[in-house]
């Protein structure tokens, strides 16, 4: 069976608060930011454990993608993977449980 994926409402605006930084210098890379962060969300089902264990929690279930500076965190539950974040690599993390 195929596991879904679901976006928190904070991913979402973590995407948009980027994106909308990225486009006042450039609204071309914002976009491309935009669908390469899509991409790689959509590549999750394929193999969700190839992002490693997120170091600040360290539960199996809570695992993070890179895609330059940002991560892309991720939850594993039953049949479902939900978008939990993206950060910026050098912003801590808030309580994501």
């Amino acid at each position: 069976m195929a596991l879904k994926i679901k976006w928190s409402p904070r991913a979402v605006s973590n995407l948009e608060e980027i994106c909308s930084y990225i486009a006042k210098d450039s609204e071309y890379y914002a976009i491309l930011f935009a669908k390469k962060v899509i991409k790689i969300v959509k590549a999750i089902p394929q193999f969700p454990k190839s992002g490693r264990i997120v170091p600040e929690y360290g539960y199996e279930n809570i695992r993070e993608k890179i895609y330059g500076n940002y991560r892309i965190i991720y939850r594993l539950k039953d049949e479902l993977i939900e978008i939990v974040a993206i950060s910026h690599g050098a912003k801590p993390l808030n309580s994501i449980k």
